[in-house]
């Protein structure tokens, strides 16, 4: 459920000139959306017109360096050279993302009206679903990896480290497949005055549940698990790194450190404007033409924030670390010299994986 899911069910209910909307049911908890009443006090012109370029922004950005981290992967592999499996697939996850970008601005700048049709609305929520989770559980996995590299498995052969990790690659795109399809199958092309909107069309009567609960599975699975998984494996690095005399190896302590406050600061503002578009639904928080506006905003400027990731990913997983830097310089730089000593020299300093698991630190 995505914030343009939420605010084209509002845009759709207003367009339709709907005061009270009663969804087919027989008990108390019939969804109740008064639209109109309120006065036009947000310019959602202006707001969404403003997204668009950020979203632009962010389209760019994240091409660009996710494609360079993929195709840094690609070269390294037929160099011979075993890069990190994560990382190419959270570089996978985050390129098919911002590549949906521009089919949500055309989406924005007409006021979340859709009219690519079903099958496009449908398969663009599919793909930027399902790499957006796999995005968050490619960190997790991560954090969790790097720990137990660090601390359990310094001695295991690399082959069995490989197929571990290729298997789990398997169940993280399984898993993010699975959290993306319920919502998608009940997405649909729904036309009034004129208008046409791609929004979840639920079965009416249990229309208030289906919204509410695909609010929670994605703030469950987008955050309230994976954040803690991310902050308590990299504690634990952290603290494993630290006991070392090695001064060098503790300085990652930042890194680390960067790492979990990245993934706050992009994802806690949007889940918990989530948690309170929850509350709001059901009717904890009284209904006020102030907060029906602050949610509508809240909802598209956090969404878009949380998207930063995909630009910042790249960056702090990959260029950081000195393996892909040397790669970068060969491909780029020394194509056309790989006879050179130079070239032989930044081949003999490429480290270990050993060494990227602990944070770019030589654990031999």
């Amino acid at each position: 459920m995505s914030a343009l899911d939420l605010t084209s069910i509002l845009d759709f209910l207003e367009k339709a000139n709907l005061t009270e909307i009663n969804w087919m049911c027989n008990n108390s908890d019939c969804i109740t959306v008064d639209a109109t009443t309120c006065p036009g006090t947000l310019n959602k012109s202006a707001l969404l017109y403003t997204l668009s370029f950020f979203c632009i922004f962010i389209f760019v950005i994240g091409l660009v360096a996710n494609s360079v981290v993929v195709w840094v992967n690609l070269q390294a592999k037929m160099t011979g050279y075993e890069t990190h499996l994560y990382i190419f697939n959270l570089a996978v996850a985050d390129l098919c993302v911002v590549i949906t970008l521009p089919v949500w601005v055309v989406s924005l700048v007409q006021h979340n009206q859709w009219h690519m049709g079903e099958i496009t609305c449908k398969i663009t929520h599919l793909i930027f679903s399902i790499n957006l989770y796999g995005s968050i559980f490619f960190l997790a996995c991560m954090s969790v990896d790097r720990y137990l590299s660090v601390a359990y498995f310094t001695n295991s052969s690399n082959r069995k480290k490989k197929i571990v990790r290729r298997c789990i690659c398997i169940l993280v795109w399984l898993l993010a497949f699975s959290a993306s399809l319920p919502d998608t199958y009940f997405l649909k092309t729904v036309s009034t005055s004129n208008e046409t909107y791609c929004r979840p069309a639920y079965p009416e009567e249990s229309f208030k549940e289906w919204l509410i609960g695909m609010e929670l599975i994605s703030v469950v699975l987008g955050f309230l698990i994976p954040f803690p998984v991310i902050a308590l494996f990299y504690f634990l690095l952290a603290k494993t790194i630290s006991a070392s005399s090695d001064q060098e190896r503790k300085s990652s302590g930042k890194i680390i450190f960067s790492y979990v406050v990245v993934f706050l600061v992009c994802w806690l503002p949007y889940h918990t404007t989530v948690l309170l578009d929850i509350f709001y639904s059901l009717h904890f928080i009284p209904f006020s033409c102030q907060m029906e506006n602050f949610l509508y905003a809240t909802l598209h400027i956090t969404q878009c924030f949380s998207l930063v990731h995909c630009c910042v990913n790249p960056i702090l997983y990959s260029f950081i670390n000195r393996n892909y830097r040397y790669e970068l310089m060969k491909a780029f730089i020394f194509k056309y010299s790989a006879k050179t000593g130079l070239t032989k020299l930044i081949d003999a300093s490429r480290v270990s994986e050993a060494e990227y698991s602990a944070l770019e630190q030589n654990t031999k």
